[in-house]
């Protein structure tokens, strides 16, 4: 909110803030969306839903401001984060391959008309650049099915920087932490370096299971994403191969899992990383360094 300047009588007017459609304010509970439509949710699907709204206002908030912003929603289910992005006063295009939960989406679409376009479909086929300006904000409560194909995707794609301005997402939070693992940790492995080659993760937030309906087993968190320069100018393709061959034998020293690489002895020698030394004491620069010498 922003204060008036004090009128001649002293007192202080305040500007009234920007309102959200009386529409969205006044949309009935999920719960009840849910039983409506009955989306009871499949576990085929990989489907937990998240119905606290403060808890979605709170996740919405992660990437800033987002009055006017292109946002790209995968899965999202009857709606519960796309109301929240709404809130924010987001424009949404939203993919959506349980067909039961169409109905509920279009209904939502018709509070907020010309904020909200979804589309029926398997994200994993799905390019959102047409459908708003770009660049896209992707926010998502990943289904845990496809969160970790759809990372990597976003994380290697060319060229670089992406299309994508930050990914909000939600994982398992064992794989929320690691992507943001550091080297050495028991947590670090090729999904860390992939996030961390050119773009900057953190984990914004922690979720218990009981939060969502039903409670998976285990405990959820939201990481957050913005690109960056690479650690060095290495073609993603070449951090791919080196990673992959080194992570596929985890526990053998590089010097026998680097044999699958071509090159990949000779690239320790001319870097001097000791050939006894394991993948995951590497950090992202060493990685860097190996791929750019292959």
């Amino acid at each position: 909110r922003r204060h008036y300047r004090g009128d001649p009588h002293g007192r202080r007017m305040r500007r009234a803030p920007r309102r959200v459609s009386d529409a969205l304010l006044t949309l009935p509970p999920l719960r009840e969306i849910i039983a409506r439509h009955g989306l009871a949710a499949k576990k085929s699907l990989g489907q937990n839903f998240l119905l606290d709204g403060n808890l979605l206002d709170r996740i919405a908030r992660v990437p800033g401001p987002l009055a006017g912003a292109s946002v790209y929603e995968v899965g999202p289910g009857p709606g519960g984060l796309t109301r929240a992005l709404l809130r924010a006063g987001a424009n949404v295009v939203a993919v959506e391959r349980d067909d039961r939960a169409l109905p509920a989406l279009a209904e939502l679409g018709a509070v907020a008309p010309g904020r909200l376009q979804v589309v029926g479909g398997d994200a994993l086929d799905y390019d959102p650049r047409g459908a708003l300006p770009g660049p896209l904000h992707i926010v998502a409560n990943l289904p845990y099915n496809i969160g970790t194909a759809l990372l990597v995707r976003w994380l290697t794609i060319e060229p670089w920087p992406p299309w994508w301005a930050s990914l909000t997402l939600m994982f398992q939070k064992e794989v929320a932490q690691r992507i943001v693992a550091a080297a050495g940790s028991d947590a670090y492995g090729r999904l860390s370096v992939l996030a961390q080659f050119r773009s900057r993760p953190r984990i914004a937030l922690d979720l218990p299971a009981k939060a969502f309906t039903p409670p998976p087993k285990v405990a959820s968190a939201v990481v957050h994403i913005v690109p960056m320069e690479p650690v060095r100018d290495v073609p993603m393709a070449r951090i791919e191969a080196v990673t992959a061959a080194a992570f596929g034998q985890r526990r053998k020293m590089l010097r026998a899992s680097l044999k699958t690489l071509n090159g990949g002895i000779e690239a320790l020698q001319r870097t001097g990383i000791d050939p006894e030394r394991r993948a995951e004491t590497l950090t992202v620069d060493e990685f860097a360094a190996l791929a750019a010498e292959i």
